[in-house]
């Protein structure tokens, strides 16, 4: 099995096992990077399902503060479920890295969507901006601040609903 190495020097194999749930997925097509992650497309070996897989190196964990971010956007994450927020799947790590399994959007970002389009329609901004609405006001009856939504963190699946991702910042 080949592995691709990160922007920072770690191996991110082809092969990713979820010891605890026994599931491998194999890594696909390589989406985008943030500031301390790399998405990608994976699938399960087994199923043939199809998630997004958001890949977080432990070398840039270092700190305590880093570490406190990656558990609460886990934990916050996790107990969020709302169909304007991308659905999460669960976690695993190895001595490498933590893979946080994701609902996969095809149609990706908003912001992909802004690049392409460069305008939409009034119509389409109300349809958009209700579903965030709708999106938000679930975190906020659940007392969760997201604190970085931008149209990228704003993802479209297969029908152009809005998803709400990235909770890294979210507190």
């Amino acid at each position: 099995m080949s592995s691709k190495t990160d922007g920072k020097g770690t191996e991110i194999p082809e092969g990713l096992y979820d010891s605890s749930a026994g599931k491998t997925y194999k890594r696909m097509t390589f989406f985008g990077k943030g500031s301390f992650a790399e998405c990608y497309e994976i699938v399960d070996v087994a199923t043939n399902e199809v998630y997004a897989g958001k890949i977080v190196s432990k070398k840039l964990l270092m700190k305590h503060k880093q570490k406190e971010r990656m558990v609460q956007e886990i934990t916050i994450h996790s107990s969020v479920s709302h169909p304007n927020i991308i659905k999460y799947h669960g976690f695993f790590e190895d001595n490498y890295n933590i893979y946080i399994v994701l609902e996969l959007c095809k149609k990706r970002s908003m912001m992909e969507l802004h690049k392409r389009r460069k305008t939409i329609t009034e119509y389409e901004c109300r349809y958009y901006i209700y579903q965030i609405i709708q999106g938000v006001k679930y975190l906020h009856d659940n007392r969760i601040i997201h604190r970085d939504l931008k149209l990228r963190n704003l993802l479209l699946n297969d029908m152009l609903h809005v998803k709400i991702g990235d909770f890294g910042l979210a507190t």
